[in-house]
């Protein structure tokens, strides 16, 4: 029984193709792959970071108008209970004194 043992460092090379095919995916297709596909992350990262900016923003300007919009709803009840309450004065007369007072308030989008 003989043994070779004259096998150099790149004898497992030889005549193998899928052999050279992996290494060299490994070596230079894989990171390649991975550097692009990590550039492609970053962009979906920052695009989904500026969507959640702009949807805060929204939300935060609809909270505004429907805070004023209460305000404005709150000032008109405390109005109501002011005429409902008050026994002294005529209702007819309250109501259109308080309807040329008042502007009408602006709609909401």
């Amino acid at each position: 029984m003989t043994y070779v043992t004259d096998i150099g460092p790149l004898d497992f090379l030889a005549g193998n193709g899928f052999t050279i095919f992996m290494i060299a995916f490994v070596l230079v297709g894989l990171p390649v792959i991975l550097g692009v596909g990590q550039a492609m992350f970053q962009r979906w990262l920052t695009h989904k970071e500026r969507m959640a900016e702009a949807l805060n923003a929204q939300a935060a300007e609809k909270a505004a108008q429907y805070a004023a919009q209460a305000e404005r709803l709150e000032m008109r009840v405390q109005v109501l209970e002011r005429i409902v309450t008050d026994r002294g004065a005529s209702l007819s007369v309250e109501i259109e004194r308080l309807r040329d007072a008042t502007p009408p308030p602006p709609a909401l989008n």
